[in-house]
Formats: structure tokens, C-alpha cells, sequence
């Protein structure tokens, strides 16, 4: 089973940010400001706003890990896989924001940005959360789903339609309340920092 979790290739020395990537963060959202503007699936997205809670233990596995990190996260607001786990790393976010920030850009507006981030199919899946240190310099990246639910999807799920495999990804999430993605991203910031 392929990784979902796509690091990227780590500088062997600090360099500037590219230009592309400062300029995306300066235009990015806010997380509350994109909940707050939320068209489709708005309701799941303020409710899931609300609810969504730091898993036990990760912010200190966050303090382990050390430094100032930025997630820069593509996506949409009709994205179900986005709406079950971007409002739990944002939680994360919020509980400790002397670690973490982190903020939103649609995927639709950023084609750029979006295709160099594709899935191994190469698809546009989303979301995609780019994980930048302190100075906007990409480490790493994760998309679009969990490992453990991405492999359900594409084994035991996959002769599903399609609102079928949709439901079972639901009821998957509801069950795992964000922590695999929350653990997931962890490993990644701390390969990046090691």
C-alpha cells in the first residue's frame, strides 16, 4: 500500500521561500474566515468548526517536535474528505498557536500551486496540506485522505458507487475524529525537522 504522505524534498541548506509560495500565504485565509464564508457543505463546516477538538496528546508531540511550522492547506468547501480533517488540524492549531498556524487557499483558485501537489494518480485530490517552516519554506506535504482510509477506499470500498464508498468514508471519519490525520501529519513535520 502506497503512502499517502508525500514529503518533499528536504533543502540541505536553508533558502528562500520561492516567491510563489510567500505570495500564496499572504493571500491565504484564515481558517475561521474560509468557515465563515463556507457555501457548500457551509453547515458541516461550521459544525465541524465547533466540535473538533485537538486529539489527546498532540500538542505535546507537537512541542517535541520544536519550531514554528505553517500548514498552507488546498482545498474546497465541497471537499468531504477536507471537512473531516482540516477542522481537527486547525483545533490542533488553535491549542497551540506559538507552534502552529495554519491557514486556507481554494484549490480552483491556485491551479499552480494545486498541480504541484497532485496525488501519485495525478489527480487534483484534496486537500493538500503543505507544511512550511518559519521562514515559508516547504518541508513536506499531505493528501488527501488517510492512509488507512485511503487503502479502504481503493481496496474493500472500491466495487462501491460512488455515494456508497462516500458513506462508508463518513462513518470511517466519524469513528477516527481526525486523529489518523493529526498522527499522519505529525510523523511528517518531524521527519521534516529531523
Amino acid at each position: 500500500m502506497p503512502s499517502r504522505l508525500v514529503p518533499a524534498v528536504p533543502p540541505v541548506a536553508l533558502t528562500p521561500p520561492a516567491p510563489a509560495r510567500v505570495a500564496a500565504w499572504d493571500r491565504s485565509l484564515a481558517f475561521a474566515t474560509f468557515v465563515e464564508s463556507a457555501d457548500e457543505n457551509g453547515d458541516l463546516w461550521r459544525s465541524g468548526a465547533r466540535r473538533a477538538v485537538a486529539p489527546e496528546g498532540a500538542v505535546e508531540r507537537l512541542r517535541a517536535i520544536g519550531r514554528r511550522w505553517r500548514l498552507l492547506v488546498l482545498l474546497e468547501d465541497w471537499c468531504g474528505d477536507a471537512v473531516n480533517t482540516i477542522p481537527v488540524l486547525a483545533a490542533l492549531a488553535a491549542a497551540a498557536p506559538e507552534l502552529l498556524e495554519l491557514r486556507v487557499l481554494s484549490r480552483d483558485a491556485e491551479p499552480d500551486l494545486m498541480d504541484a501537489h497532485l496525488s501519485p494518480t495525478g489527480g487534483r485530490a484534496i486537500p493538500v496540506v503543505m507544511v512550511l517552516d518559519e521562514h515559508l519554506v516547504e518541508r513536506a506535504w499531505w493528501g488527501s485522505r488517510p492512509a488507512p482510509l485511503q487503502a479502504l477506499v481503493q481496496g474493500v470500498w472500491a466495487p462501491l458507487d460512488k455515494p456508497a464508498r462516500y458513506a462508508e468514508a463518513r462513518r470511517w471519519y466519524v469513528r477516527d475524529r481526525g486523529v489518523t490525520a493529526v498522527d499522519e501529519l505529525l510523523a511528517l513535520m518531524a521527519r521534516a525537522a529531523a
